[in-house]
């Protein structure tokens, strides 16, 4: 299975070691193409050292995003490439987790948390967790996709 993983970059690298504990666990269920992510050399400015800057980065991922099976979003931070690449996903019919934790004091976008309404838990969840339950939530997410 080759899941995508989102997570902010350009805005704001707050919750890097919680990505780096969710690209952990999902590397327990298959290839995660985007892991670097996860990764703590990557700032807010971005991947610096990527040979055609913006566009090749573009051009990766949305290979990278029609390629992926399932896509898991941490949609905490606010941030302009993850919700882009959630409604890409979308389009593509692509099976989606959104991931919110409700302690950050933020409010989650209605676009996400109305989703899933719109297209039904089979396609599109929205989980709210705590840092310390996020392994569980994958682990039940996936359990019950293998069962479909």
């Amino acid at each position: 299975m080759y899941i995508y993983f989102c997570g902010s970059i350009r805005g704001g690298r707050q919750d890097v070691k919680i990505y780096q504990k969710i690209v952990k666990k999902l590397q327990d269920y298959g290839k995660v193409l985007t892991e670097h992510v996860s990764h703590d050399d990557i700032s807010e400015k971005g991947e610096e050292a990527v040979p055609g800057g913006d566009e090749a980065i573009y051009d990766r991922d949305m290979a990278w995003l029609a390629q992926s099976d399932v896509v898991v979003a941490e949609v905490t931070q606010p941030s302009f490439g993850v919700g882009y690449e959630i409604g890409q996903a979308m389009a593509m019919k692509k099976r989606i987790l959104c991931l919110f934790r409700p302690s950050s004091g933020k409010v989650l976008s209605a676009m996400i948390r109305g989703a899933e309404g719109k297209f039904g838990q089979s396609v599109f969840q929205v989980r709210d967790y705590e840092e310390e339950k996020v392994e569980g939530i994958l682990e039940s997410y996936f359990g019950e996709q293998n069962k479909n």
